[in-house]
């Protein structure tokens, strides 16, 4: 007898319909194949399959049994088809009607004792099953909150096979899971780290507010111990709450990557990636055999903070240039080519010179003018052109340090922010863009021109620093995020200077 059911596979972050087909013949020797371009993980199934069907009671058919994964031209992988076959083969030998089937996507990992464990990707398979008109889908309870977010489809989130088998076969009546969005959203918008704990750093503050205004990446130059780790931990806190839209694509990313909480529903937290320089290139921008996101798409929507820049492999950082102009990264392999979202905000981190004292008041530097030139070196001119704003941290005298009071705290600093993002809404509303920092060509002939007065600042500093076109570009950027910040609708010569002000590695090349 022929059985379909329905499942997905997981390519790049979204889900694809994959047909389950199970036939069951009597005619031959016993024999269970599978075909349809199935890897390692898939073609193991066939034993835990057999186990847990036989540990939950259910006579195994010694029979010819095919299982073909349609489309047969693309890969499956993963532990996710355990579950949907051992329900067709249920199906197949009539213990349960197959016309149920057509009713609802189905994924999960199966225990030898017919437990069902959770995958990856739910939530892109809910959303999946939801764009082809399906009833519901049925996925391990440990992911049936992140695919209840997904509204107009029921999910129902199952323990065991035996549990499926009975829903499906109509013994036994299941509520769908329910998740409250709102509920979820605010349950997850909090913030450890504030503002409020930093001691002085006054510039480098307000430099991570305009930052966080505008999204434009940052770079912190300052001696070892000045707070650069600190201020970047809590540039998360001061970002605008994401969005419903956001925290999907957000969870979507960490789902497909196996990131999320058992029972976690959304992450509606700014996401805050800090991996080693030690990292490897396919690590930072994602890739593999099987392509994965890597740490500029787990970043998407929040922060990617790379400490000791210069530390980095020079080829780890050259593969930054394409997600920081574009906000996607595309990983092409002999295989499959796939894409990968990546609009995050770049926060680096780096000593002025190689022992780190480099203008330091309190210490000597050791370091030769040789030296410090080769240790920038080591992050190329178009990499850090793209990086919009530089700002010196320098040391916190002990005064500052023993004082009792506390800094402006984040939350206040977070509805300024918050403002200033509304303003480029209403100004990039139907552009596809929602912050300066993704301004084209276009947009800032159009919003950012400038009076006489600021013009000729911007030409005085353009030819005595040396600037590039693209730092030129830049430096209005961050110009037309001051005047957000300030109110105002024209940027003034002040706004501009302060821009300018954020330029510290191009000063030091004078």
């Amino acid at each position: 007898m022929l059985s379909k059911a329905l499942s997905a596979y997981v390519y790049g972050i979204n889900a694809n319909l994959v047909e389950v087909e199970v036939d069951i013949s009597s005619k031959g020797l016993p024999h269970f194949s599978m075909v349809g371009l199935p890897d390692a993980a898939v073609k193991e199934s066939r034993d835990r399959i057999k186990a847990a069907l036989k540990n939950i009671g259910f006579q195994f058919p010694l029979k010819q049994i095919t299982v073909n994964l349609a489309p047969a031209d693309m890969r499956k992988e993963g532990s996710a088809f355990d579950l949907p076959i051992a329900v067709g083969i249920v199906a197949a030998e009539e213990i349960i009607p197959k016309h149920n089937l057509a009713n609802y996507m189905i994924a999960g990992e199966l225990s030898l004792d017919g437990k069902v464990k959770s995958v990856r990707g739910a939530l892109s398979i809910a959303i999946e099953a939801k764009r082809l008109g399906l009833k519901g889908v049925i996925l391990p309870a440990e992911n049936a909150a992140e695919a209840a977010v997904v509204s107009g489809i029921d999910t129902f989130g199952v323990e065991s096979l035996p549990d499926v088998i009975e829903f499906i076969g109509g013994l036994k009546e299941k509520a769908p899971h329910t998740v409250d969005v709102g509920v979820a959203m605010a349950a997850s918008q909090f913030y450890e780290d504030d503002f409020a704990d930093v001691k002085g750093q006054e510039h480098a503050k307000r430099a991570l507010e305009v930052a966080a205004s505008g999204s434009h990446n940052i770079t912190l130059i300052g001696p070892p111990g000045s707070g650069k780790t600190m201020l970047a931990k809590r540039l998360q806190s001061i970002l605008p709450p994401m969005t419903f839209d956001e925290a999907l694509e957000s969870t979507k990313i960490h789902s497909v990557a196996g990131l999320l909480d058992e029972g976690q529903a959304l992450l509606a937290n700014r996401p805050y990636r800090s991996p080693h320089h030690t990292t490897s290139d396919v690590a930072l921008i994602g890739g593999g055999q099987y392509p994965r996101p890597g740490e500029v798409s787990l970043a998407h929507n929040g922060i990617l903070f790379l400490d000791e820049l210069p530390e980095f492999k020079r080829n780890v950082l050259e593969v930054l240039r394409q997600p920081l102009e574009s906000g996607t990264v595309t990983v092409s392999r002999a295989a499959a080519t796939v894409s990968y979202p990546a609009q995050f905000v770049l926060v680096a981190a780096m000593n002025p010179c190689p022992c780190g004292y480099s203008g330091d008041a309190r210490h000597e530097c050791s370091c030769t003018p040789r030296m410090i030139s080769r240790y920038r070196s080591k992050v190329s001119g178009p990499l850090m052109d793209r990086i919009d704003i530089h700002i010196d941290v320098p040391s916190v005298p002990y005064k500052k340090l023993s004082e009792g009071r506390s800094g402006e705290n984040s939350e206040n600093i977070r509805q300024r922010v918050a403002e200033a993002r509304e303003r480029q809404l209403k100004r990039f509303k139907g552009d596809k863009i929602f912050a300066n920092s993704h301004m084209k060509t276009r947009h800032i002939k159009k919003h950012c021109g400038l009076a006489s007065e600021s013009q000729a600042i911007v030409d005085a500093a353009m030819q005595k620093l040396g600037l590039s076109a693209r730092a030129y570009s830049r430096i209005l950027k961050v110009s037309r995020t001051i005047a957000d910040l300030d109110g105002s609708d024209d940027i003034k010569s002040h706004h501009v200077s302060e821009a300018i002000q954020y330029r510290t590695l191009d000063r030091a090349n004078i």
